[in-house]
């Protein structure tokens, strides 16, 4: 009984990049800067089969140190139809393989490569929010993968709330329920 609620979730993660419209399409990412959290709404890239989830950021940003100084992360998804959530806690990777890189690169409309190209580096102060300038050569495109340790499952319902925390060992998922 508990796999079919695995089951869900990876469904769900899945249908976060595969449909634009899904809830989970964007996700809180929450990292540690200074022993303080921080937290900023991504866009989920793709699921996984091990339900490792990725995500493409510019490697300038503060996000990018804060994984460097400490991998460990959360990513945070809500359903408000299904009043469902799911909390995913691990580590976060920098891809740096070039072929992976590009790979993922091509996947970038057109349109939004433009992003990952700012002269300045996000947060930079700026007069006006016309002024930014972009390259036209270079790029800081870089994908990121969450490697997951645990997926915390909850479905908020009537009469009882059902929770689920998942664990992986190795390449192997366990679960159990937990009060909600």
């Amino acid at each position: 009984m508990i796999a079919q609620f695995l089951e869900e979730t990876r469904r769900e993660l899945v249908n976060g990049n595969a449909k634009k419209r899904h809830p989970f399409r964007y996700f809180t990412l929450a990292t540690i800067q200074n022993g303080q959290p921080r937290q900023r709404t991504v866009v989920l890239r793709k699921t996984l089969a091990d339900f490792s989830i990725l995500f493409y950021t510019d490697k300038r940003t503060q996000k990018i140190e804060d994984i460097a100084l400490s991998p460990a992360c959360s990513a945070l998804f809500y359903h408000p139809k299904k009043l469902l959530q799911i909390r995913v806690v691990g580590t976060a990777e920098l891809i740096t393989d070039k072929d992976q890189i590009a790979g993922y690169w091509h996947t970038v409309q057109e349109a939004s490569r433009k992003d990952y190209t700012t002269i300045n580096t996000p947060g930079t102060p700026i007069k006006n929010p016309d002024a930014v300038s972009y390259s036209a050569e270079e790029n800081y495109f870089c994908p990121v993968k969450i490697i997951p340790t645990t997926i915390e499952y909850l479905q908020l319902k009537r009469p009882n709330h059902l929770r689920v925390l998942f664990s992986r060992k190795d390449s192997d998922w366990s679960g159990e329920f937990l009060v909600p």
